[in-house]
């Protein structure tokens, strides 16, 4: 084969991969489909903590153990095996905002904690109810007004997993609730 022909196979096939590529973005920007939003998630995180997140004192998970995941919050998480990095009590949040980088509206995120929400005070607050979330789980998160879907008052966990579908290792993922995971074997 000449290097043309072989130049233009390079050029057709990248133009292919980039068209496709791109499909895939418009269908993970689908904030109204719940879970899919959630493609765009930071998905490994520095670790860091809000202020006056107090450590859960009987975890259910303790630190350094391992639980089977079975929340599918983005792609590979089902059934991964997870190392419980830190379990913290308080309440957890699924809320819908509109992103404040021009995004879709997202719907139903789960899961925000009452201490990444700007100015909550010291009670939890209802369904219905708005806040403004000072986080960046995801691009265009942080400074939006959200409204709160949910409110549970439980055990989160800061988790370390390799997903199933063969992605990279997420580290210090932020938040798994109590109910999304179960004893590994």
């Amino acid at each position: 084969m000449s290097i043309r022909i072989k130049g233009l196979m390079v050029i057709v096939s990248m133009s292919v991969a980039l068209f496709l590529t791109g499909c895939a973005g418009e269908e993970g920007k689908s904030g109204s489909a719940g879970h899919s939003a959630h493609e765009n998630m930071e998905h490994s995180g520095s670790g860091e903590l809000p202020e006056n997140l107090k450590a859960a004192e009987n975890p259910k998970y303790e630190v350094g153990s391992k639980a089977i995941i079975t929340d599918d919050h983005m792609p590979g998480m089902d059934g991964a095996e997870a190392t419980i990095v830190g379990a913290y009590d308080t309440v957890v949040y699924a809320l819908s905002y509109d992103p404040t980088n021009g995004g879709e509206r997202v719907e139903n995120h789960e899961w925000v904690i009452h201490e990444e929400l700007k100015d909550a005070g010291d009670e939890p607050l209802n369904p219905g109810d708005e806040a403004i979330i000072n986080t960046d789980h995801m691009a265009g998160m942080k400074g939006a007004k959200a409204v709160i879907d949910s409110a549970v008052s439980t055990t989160v966990y800061m988790v370390d997993f390799t997903p199933t579908d063969g992605s990279d290792k997420v580290t210090n993922h932020q938040w798994v609730t109590e109910d999304e995971l179960t004893p590994a074997e």
